[in-house]
């Protein structure tokens, strides 16, 4: 790693035992299981934020859409007899 700072940071004592486990499995020290942990969140972070953004293009295409939608009772009434027919077939 070319360009390394170092940090200081306070971790709970069950948080501490965790990255010291890792320091005798898997990994080489407790910064390659900070490093490692870090990546995890900042793709989870991503994820999250694609997934919003996702949501809000869709929910801007409904809100455009101008055909006309399907009425709830009509709707509440399909769920029912589907997940009606599904419980019977269970018995």
């Amino acid at each position: 790693m070319p360009n390394v700072e170092k940090i200081s940071i306070a971790l709970p004592p069950e948080m501490v035992a965790v990255v010291r486990r890792g320091e005798t499995g898997e990994y080489a020290s407790s910064s390659e299981v900070v490093r490692d942990a870090l990546r995890d969140w900042t793709q989870k972070r991503s994820l999250r934020q694609q997934g919003i953004d996702e949501l809000r293009q869709v929910w801007r295409q409904a809100m455009e859409d101008k055909t006309p939608g399907v009425p709830v009772n009509d709707v509440l009434d399909r769920l029912e007899r589907k997940y009606r027919s599904l419980a019977d077939a269970d018995k």
